[in-house]
């Protein structure tokens, strides 16, 4: 079954084309390494703040992509340009 990956931040005007090209990289480097990440969507909320989905399909997967990114230079670097940042994971019960 379908999860996503849910975060939630802030990232400030002048280090947001930083972020989208360190996020880019990341998307990049993760569906090369075959970890089943099918989606990603970053939406700038109506507050400024950031919901940044990532899909993948199954949980076995996100849970093998998080134990790999551990520790990654590259995740520490964009998450140190976020503020109040959050993450959250679930299972997709329904679509349409």
């Amino acid at each position: 079954m379908p999860v996503v990956r849910m975060y939630h931040y802030r990232v400030t005007d002048d280090k947001l084309e930083i972020l989208l090209a360190l996020r880019a990289a990341l998307i990049d480097g993760i569906r090369r390494a075959d970890r089943g990440l099918t989606e990603t969507r970053l939406t700038r909320l109506e507050d400024g703040s950031y919901s940044d989905t990532w899909r993948w399909d199954s949980a076995e997967q996100i849970l093998a992509a998080i134990a790999v990114s551990q520790g990654f230079p590259l995740v520490a670097a964009l998450m140190a340009l976020t503020v109040d940042a959050t993450a959250e994971t679930g299972e997709i019960v329904d679509e349409r």
